[in-house]
């Protein structure tokens, strides 16, 4: 016997679904915490949205500190069938003997889905809506927990009956019981370190076992825990933040592996399992459950999202076509198409499509935040600096948890040399939001150097060191360490340099016989306007101190540059990867370079540079 099984799915995109040549009719269900679509009836859509609030509510009883909300609404998507279900499934699981879902997850940074079929039966028979209400949960906990893990304790909490006064967790699933015991367990080595490209996650048979022994060791834990008043679980998952292989965290909390091995044998031969019991009231409020039908345009566009998001791309473009041929305005096919543009790298063809969706008037902080961000790819000039910072902000408004709209807007701030403080703020806000985002804290300490504070952007890039978690994202960070830290040590010494001048001019005018000394110094700079961009090959470099003066020779003129000092200019390079540091004294001659500069409000001062694009 197969068991039901509910697979957790974590891909970096979000879900849609394909239509059918037979128009469906489709209804909505609005609860306070969760939307609803299904082809089903008022009734089953009804019930689905209950039990998804009513499990919330468990949940934040059980775990009060948890935040049970994710940054973006959870769309569910209830079925009526399989054959509905396996319109919208991800590929993978259509071919010969995969696994048979009977409901899925799938999570981006932008969006959050659910699949499940309304007719399920069983013993337990919303389990699947608790597996993945479970999974939406534990998402964000996804980098550091073990697969084994994060599904053990979906299944562990899809057995739950909810009553008015209690809720009973983790009653024992005799279906992953039976097979556990006509089955040869799996070696615990090989079961926790399973992963999404094992073939224990996906092929029928191995998937099975894998579930099966997955909730049995997390129930047999989180039972014994109850038991002998222990925190083992606990114990382990901290141990896992902390990046320790998930093989040695065990052995370090759980002991012997041979002798839980052994005693995980006889617990799946046990006569007698126990469950957890909670006091807790779960009264939902379905009066408040706005319902309305959805017109088949409407269903078809958002199975076509979810489809795109699901990488089952023919099929929503498919979807798409017929919904754009119908209404050309649509906003959520514009958006969709969007999408599927930028995921395959199209940016120009995926920002006409954002643009078109704005124009529509959209609600959706996606279509603000894609439009921005892909406009920030070429140097903006004055008037698209604005639209980007105006979609940046309609982003926050609409959806005021979405980190990467405050990481854009602060970039965006710094670049225009605008309100640092705030841009500051934003990047903080960002980090706040998603902690373990390496890029976030990098882009502040950006921010933090162009208002000269070098010494806080080191403090900032030390903690982003420790929270790397790829070699990638630590060399990234030990790069603008080494910039900051040079920016660091030119201010100090521009500093000393600075006082040793006026020790000089003290004892200057001293023995001036009382002359007044008269000093030369540069003008302060005040920008002109907008920032300007040039192409071109880098001439006559020289330095003195830690100034740069540089000439561009472009097709048209020779262009001359200043900045005083040379560690705040923003460096970077296209078609090719710098063998070592860069020298600006020394590796900018002759260079094929895109400069970014301002001119100076007095046009006898020379433009101040900003930024320098070394080309290949």
């Amino acid at each position: 016997m197969v068991p039901r099984i509910a697979a957790f799915v974590l891909l970096l995109t979000a879900l849609v679904a394909v239509g059918r040549d037979k128009p469906e009719n489709w209804i909505q269900v609005r609860s306070p915490h969760f939307i609803v679509a299904t082809d089903a009836s008022e009734k089953q859509a009804r019930r689905i949205a209950d039990q998804f609030e009513r499990m919330r509510s468990v949940f934040h009883a059980a775990f009060p500190k948890l935040e049970v909300d994710p940054d973006s609404p959870i769309i569910v998507l209830a079925v009526k069938d399989e054959k509905d279900f396996r319109a919208l499934e991800p590929e993978a699981y259509l071919t010969k003997g995969s696994l048979k879902l009977g409901g899925l997850f799938l999570r981006s940074q932008n969006k959050n889905y659910v699949l499940v079929r309304v007719d399920a039966e069983g013993e337990h028979p919303y389990a699947v809506v608790y597996h993945e209400y479970t999974h939406s949960l534990m998402s964000r906990a996804a980098d550091w927990m073990p697969l084994w893990m994060n599904e053990g304790l979906a299944e562990f909490y899809e057995n739950t009956d909810i009553h008015e006064k209690d809720a009973v967790l983790g009653e024992p699933s005799s279906e992953n019981i039976l097979w556990l015991r006509q089955n040869r367990l799996l070696p615990l080595q090989t079961l926790l370190t399973v992963d999404q490209k094992s073939p224990y996650y996906h092929e029928e048979k191995k998937g099975s076992i894998f579930y099966a022994e997955s909730w049995a060791l997390a129930h047999y834990i989180q039972i014994n825990d109850f038991q002998q008043k222990t925190h083992r679980l606990v114990d382990y998952s901290v141990l896992l933040v902390q990046k320790v292989d998930p093989v040695e965290a065990a052995r370090r909390v759980f002991g012997d592996l041979t002798v839980l091995q052994s005693n995980l044998e006889k617990y799946v031969q046990q006569g007698r399992f126990f469950a957890l019991k909670m006091a807790t009231t779960t009264e939902v409020d379905d009066s408040a459950f706005k319902v309305r039908p959805m017109e088949p345009i409407e269903s078809d566009a958002l199975r076509a999202d979810f489809l795109a998001y699901n990488q089952r791309v023919s099929d929503a473009q498919a979807l798409l076509d017929k919904v754009l041929q119908e209404n050309p305005k649509n906003v959520s096919a514009l958006e969709t198409r969007g999408f599927l543009a930028f995921q395959q790298r199209h940016f120009d063809e995926a920002k006409k499509w954002y643009e078109q969706a704005i124009q529509q008037d959209s609600q959706s902080y996606l279509a603000h935040y894609y439009f921005a961000a892909i406009s920030m790819n070429d140097p903006p000039n004055a008037a698209e600096q604005d639209q980007i910072e105006s979609s940046l902000r309609a982003a926050i408004k609409l959806n005021p948890k979405f980190a990467p709209a405050y990481d854009v807007l602060s970039v965006l701030l710094a670049l225009r040399h605008k309100g640092l403080d705030e841009a500051h703020m934003l990047g903080l806000t960002a980090i706040a939001l998603d902690p373990a985002n390496i890029a976030y804290r990098i882009n502040v300490a950006h921010v933090l150097m162009t208002m000269e504070n070098p010494k806080s952007a080191i403090e900032v890039l030390s903690v982003a060191f420790k929270l790397a978690k790829t070699p990638e994202e630590s060399l990234m960070v030990a790069d603008a360490l080494t910039r900051a830290q040079q920016y660091a040590d030119a201010q100090t010494e521009l500093a000393e340099q600075q006082r040793r001048y006026r020790e000089e001019q003290k004892t200057s005018a001293e023995n001036n016989d009382g002359g007044v000394p008269r000093l030369k110094h540069r003008a302060e700079f005040v920008s002109k306007g907008p920032h300007r961009f040039a192409v071109g090959v880098l001439k006559k470099v020289s330095c003195e101190d830690s100034a740069l003066d540089v000439t561009v020779a472009t097709k048209m003129k020779e262009l001359s540059l200043h900045v005083d000092n040379y560690y705040k200019i923003v460096y970077s390079t296209l078609g090719f990867v710098p063998a070592k540091d860069l020298n600006p004294c020394k590796d900018l001659e002759n260079r094929p370079a895109k400069v970014e500069y301002v001119e100076s409000a007095d046009p006898s001062v020379v433009p101040q540079l900003i930024s320098v694009e070394l080309h290949k």
